[in-house]
């Protein structure tokens, strides 16, 4: 064992070298994309935590999930953001996992500019719903008598820039049309989805996606219709940015230029059908499919 670690090291070292190096090149290209994505994440932070000083607590609304779904309570509330944490960390280290696997698909950093592009457009929606129509929330700190339902005053413009985190962002209430755990875990589903390779996976992925579902609402944090709302919403918005935005350049097509801007499909689909017309008059002998 020794002996194979002290082997294989070395190649496993130059790999992740490499590959950093590359990733630097595609963040030298891609940063102001980086950066405004994840600016806006504070913004939507920032939003939430906002909207919390406005959000009068009042009596839970009728609701057909709450109905179905028995109510966990506070002492098991924890398995939604348990298993929305597995989603979560899961997906940040398949992001990563080409600094380390030989089989690579995707660059890191034109990954996660997508993804910032989903989660953007997004949370403005969420932003405009919740800021809409302001619902008295279901979670249990939100609700008449607690504490935690209504925010005083603040004391100074540094309290509200600094979100009160992480307190600030468990103990929300306001933000509720629609879940912003669903923007995120339907987000990462979509993506795995285009981009993964493992099939078992993707259907897994989905499988608990609808499971996140059901625990959010069963853990009283989101009405039935945040959730809805957020899974038709969150599909759309990422069918139409892939519309709109070029397709990401394909590793596993055995490239051998490593291009800074993502190439179009039209120039992916006219790169295989040049390959392939080699590979048949015989003068490719080496074509990956």
């Amino acid at each position: 064992m020794p002996v194979i670690f002290a082997r294989e090291a070395p190649k496993l070292w130059r790999k992740v070298c490499a590959e950093t190096s590359t990733e630097i090149s595609f963040l030298a290209g891609n940063w102001k994309y980086f950066l405004a994505g994840l600016v806006f994440q504070y913004l939507h932070g920032l939003a939430a935590h906002g909207v919390h000083y406005l959000h009068r607590p009042g009596p839970v609304l009728q609701d057909a999930g709450f109905f179905f779904l028995p109510e966990l309570g506070q002492d098991r509330s924890y398995l939604s953001e348990t298993l929305f944490s597995v989603i979560f960390f899961s997906f940040v280290l398949w992001t990563f996992h080409p600094f380390v696997f030989q089989y690579k698909k995707i660059y890191t950093v034109l990954i996660w500019c997508r993804v910032f592009a989903y989660l953007g457009v997004s949370q403005m929606l969420r932003i405009i719903t919740f800021y809409s129509t302001l619902l008295p929330g279901p979670n249990y700190h939100c609700r008449e008598g607690s504490k935690l339902a209504r925010l005083p005053p603040p004391e100074s413009a540094l309290e509200v820039l600094l979100i009160n985190f992480p307190r600030g962002v468990m103990y929300g209430c306001g933000d509720l049309i629609f879940s912003s755990h669903m923007i995120f875990t339907l987000v990462f589903v979509r993506t795995y989805q285009k981009y993964g390779t493992k099939r078992c996976i993707k259907q897994i992925a989905w499988l608990v996606a609808v499971i996140q579902s059901l625990l959010i609402v069963a853990s009283r944090k989101h009405y039935t219709v945040d959730i809805v709302v957020a899974w038709y919403t969150v599909n759309l918005v990422v069918f139409f940015i892939d519309q709109k935005l070029p397709e990401l350049p394909d590793r596993s097509l055995g490239s051998t230029s490593q291009q800074l801007l993502p190439i179009s499909s039209r120039d992916k689909d006219s790169k295989n059908r040049e390959e392939l017309d080699k590979f048949r008059n015989g003068n490719s002998t080496n074509i990956t499919t």
